[in-house]
């Protein structure tokens, strides 16, 4: 996985919007932000998944395959409908099996976005209450297991004042440093 701050150019959400130079963004920044991280050879990678989930908390996982022809006539909605910035009530855990894509965090107090490359190998967990959002790469396709804590659901808050209060939000805050 790369991390860097993203551009904010006007264009096309798939392309890498890395600054010129690139901007990185720590490890030590990214724990700071509560994103944990992994990298996982993808064959062979029943064990240490396993292993990870074991130790988090994980009971539940099933597969999503983002591409045209995974979602089908959703695509198009689906795609757009993950680029909007939003938050959840519950962690997001994806381990990437094949393609790549993007996920964007909102860094706090800062209001930056943090661009997350990701490709197969890579376990991402997104903390409850940050803001973020998603985007495939110009290969348009990404397969990824989902792992959850409880039942799998994907409930997404777009950004508002309304979330700004939710008690996911606050305690993400908190458990930053930010407002506590």
């Amino acid at each position: 996985m790369r991390a860097y701050y993203y551009d904010n150019v006007p264009g096309d959400q798939r392309l890498p919007h890395d600054y010129i130079p690139s901007q990185p963004v720590s490890a030590e920044k990214l724990t700071a932000l509560g994103v944990k991280f992994w990298s996982i050879p993808v064959d062979g990678n029943e064990p240490e998944i396993d292993r990870i989930a074991a130790a988090e908390g994980y009971k539940n996982r099933d597969t999503i395959n983002v591409s045209k022809e995974g979602l089908g006539d959703l695509y198009e909605t689906k795609i757009k409908g993950f680029f909007e910035e939003h938050m959840h009530e519950d962690e997001e855990i994806r381990y990437i099996l094949a393609g790549s894509g993007f996920f964007d965090v909102r860094e706090t107090p800062t209001d930056a976005w943090v661009r997350l490359a990701v490709e197969p190998g890579d376990l991402l967990v997104i903390p409850e209450g940050i803001y973020h959002r998603f985007t495939l790469d110009e290969v348009n396709n990404i397969k990824a297991l989902r792992l959850f804590k409880d039942e799998p659901k994907w409930i997404p808050y777009n950004r508002s004042q309304d979330t700004d209060v939710n008690p996911h939000r606050i305690g993400y805050l908190k458990s930053i440093g930010v407002g506590a």
